[in-house]
């Protein structure tokens, strides 16, 4: 009797299931199951977004692990649940998150039905808070929008304060050759590598990477930019709030270097020395001595990225001075209020503008004479920081033959417009995800009122804008009002305001102009 279709073909079934479950799909094409390297992953579907929370993409880094380079994901049999936000990292206690050692997770919101062949834009989001605070869990990071329009959407988290930057001597004299320090960094390089191996598995596209980032996250991206241990991982970049010409603080050869500090915090804690037995000791504190609470040093507290020679061999302005960036689309920008992050200077004008020495005068006549100075000094903290850097990276990009597109984000809501000068740091966030709060919230210890209809249009016109770089590595018209290319000849930004999105030809260029030749003096 001959063998019935059904047996002679089930090898061929067998193998097909196998190749589906290596591509990362499941068997039964169930977008809220996938494979990946690791094994499998149960998400969950949400109309027509499939999400994935608390995915690990590195081992824990706990123990013998703390202060290492982030060492290989853990594997499992099952389908592990995803359906759940990891733990934070580290941070001041204030946090309303669960915080651990154990955070090295992301998290992916994918459409629920991926283009053909697996070929969705992808973008990699990286918090900020000034490298002390935060996650990839925050509700304005909420994927949903981004994976509507096609973008595969990940946010991740990255060890912070002194988890994530430190330098000590033992810390040196175990591993001289280094990278140490930016363990930060470090995280952020590996969940990218994650991303490379593994995003297939929700149809995105590893060779169309978009990584993205605000504050701390966006001078993580300018410093990956120039670090050789990030070359090829990510074909485009979002910058927002950059504050590209940051200083970074040496690793080691002064009183004033990350691991004189680092010494100086591990002495008030009791332990000194570079020896094995005060590593040892350093890896045994429980995590909770090592927050970044005042302890009483004369010295600041460093907790942000360093000049170590190997990831970070300069700073971000030397690099890119340098010709040694990533010769990939940026679109970057800042906001209309930045200084909004230093309110003595509201209280103390003067102090600010003393910082300019000779040339004090001479801005405060350009930034509208001497009537008011606290809103001289909050302008000029403003652009200094962020508006006239972000110029300087457009501006090098552009002479290195790569697109720039740069913006100017200066809407405030109407009910709060008579009370702030601008947009505040970090406002743009929720404008930039669509999404913007249904009813009054807090953000960053600002009052948000319930969104109008004129806020929810600039949402989602900047959300298409994002998603069409991220895309195609141009935010073109996303359905409105072209974006133009910025040049050196015309230096176009687009200023998304009161009236939308609007392109302005030599945006500031005289005060820019006027910071770029005094970069040195400025504050």
């Amino acid at each position: 009797m001959p063998t019935p279709w059904s047996r002679r073909l089930a090898p061929l079934f067998a193998l097909a299931a196998g190749l589906l479950a290596a591509a990362g799909v499941d068997a039964q094409t169930r977008p809220d199951v996938v494979t990946i390297a690791q094994g499998q992953l149960q998400g969950e579907v949400s109309g027509d977004v499939a999400s994935f929370k608390g995915i690990p993409y590195a081992a824990a880094p706990v123990g013998p692990l703390r202060w290492r380079p982030p060492a290989a994901a853990p594997t499992w049999t099952g389908a592990r649940p995803a359906t759940a936000f990891g733990p934070a990292c580290m941070q001041p206690t204030d946090h309303p998150a669960e915080v651990s050692e154990d955070c090295l997770t992301l998290n992916v919101w994918a459409p629920a039905a991926p283009p053909p062949g697996g070929k969705a834009p992808v973008m990699v989001w990286i918090h900020g808070g000034a490298f002390v605070w935060g996650s990839g869990a925050s509700p304005f990071y909420d994927g949903t929008h981004f994976a509507q329009r096609g973008v595969v959407l990940v946010t991740i988290n990255y060890r912070l304060g002194r988890f994530g930057f430190f330098a000590h001597p033992a810390l040196t004299a175990a591993d001289p050759l280094g990278p140490l320090g930016n363990y930060g960094l470090m995280d952020q390089i590996a969940a990218l590598k994650w991303v490379q191996a593994n995003i297939a598995a929700f149809g995105g596209d590893p060779a169309n990477v978009t990584v993205a980032g605000e504050s701390a996250g966006a001078i993580s991206i300018q410093y990956l930019m120039v670090s050789p241990m990030a070359r090829g991982l990510f074909a485009k970049a979002i910058i927002e709030s950059g504050f590209g010409r940051l200083a970074g603080a040496p690793m080691r050869g002064s009183a004033a270097s990350a691991e004189a500090i680092g010494a100086r915090v591990g002495a008030a804690l009791g332990i000194t020395g570079d020896s094995p037995a005060a590593l040892a000791a350093l890896r045994a504190l429980p995590a909770e001595k090592l927050n970044v609470t005042p302890l009483g040093l004369s010295d600041p507290d460093i907790a942000a990225p360093m000049i170590d020679g190997k990831l970070v061999p300069q700073t971000i302005a030397a690099g890119f001075a340098a010709h040694l960036e990533e010769r990939v689309p940026v679109l970057e920008g800042g906001n209309s209020w930045e200084a909004s992050l230093f309110p003595d200077i509201a209280k103390d004008p003067q102090a600010t503008l003393a910082q300019l020495g000779p040339a004090r005068d001479a801005a405060v006549a350009l930034y509208g004479g001497p009537a008011d100075p606290a809103k001289v000094a909050m302008d000029l903290t403003t652009d200094a920081a962020v508006i006239e850097p972000d110029r300087m990276i457009a501006l090098a990009l552009g002479r290195d033959g790569q697109d720039a597109f740069v913006y100017d984000f200066a809407y405030v809501p109407a009910a709060r417009r008579a009370g702030v000068p601008g947009a505040a740091h970090g406002d743009e966030i929720m404008y930039v995800f669509d999404n913007l709060p249904a009813a009054p919230v807090a953000f960053a210890g600002r009052a948000i009122p319930a969104a109008t209809a004129d806020d929810r249009r600039l949402a989602q016109a900047m959300n298409a804008y994002w998603a069409r770089f991220a895309a195609t590595g141009a935010p073109d018209s996303a359905g409105g009002v072209p974006w133009p290319r910025f040049t050196p000849a015309d230096q176009t930004v687009m200023v998304f305001g009161p009236d939308g999105p609007d392109p302005q030809p030599q945006f500031e260029k005289g005060r820019l102009d006027f910071l770029a030749a005094h970069a040195d003096a400025k504050p």
